[in-house]
């Protein structure tokens, strides 16, 4: 199993209209076959500057690079990521032994 987070903080205003559509639009990445788990995040720590964080397990890695190389991962990825995310940090973690 794969658990890929990935914690960010977006360029729009926090409780802006921008903020919440670009939550919403990542509901698409839900309905990616292999996508299991999947959370969108408020960050609370006052120890960094991200705000979210989004999570979702993988059952292996075939089911990982089919995520990231399908269709809407890419579209979201370029359409909103790319021009929303002021900041980011991304973990893929993999449970030990």
């Amino acid at each position: 199993m794969i658990r890929h987070t990935v914690v960010f903080r977006l360029n729009h205003p926090k409780g802006s209209q921008a903020e919440a559509a670009f939550l919403k639009a990542a509901d698409i990445l839900i309905a990616i076959p292999g996508v299991e788990k999947f959370e969108k995040l408020s960050q609370v720590s006052p120890k960094n500057d991200f705000s979210f964080g989004f999570s979702m397990e993988f059952a292996n890695q075939a089911a990982y690079d089919f995520y990231n190389t399908h269709p809407d991962h890419v579209a979201f990825v370029q359409g909103r990521w790319i021009p929303e995310v002021a900041k980011f940090l991304e973990i893929d973690y993999v449970a030990l032994a």
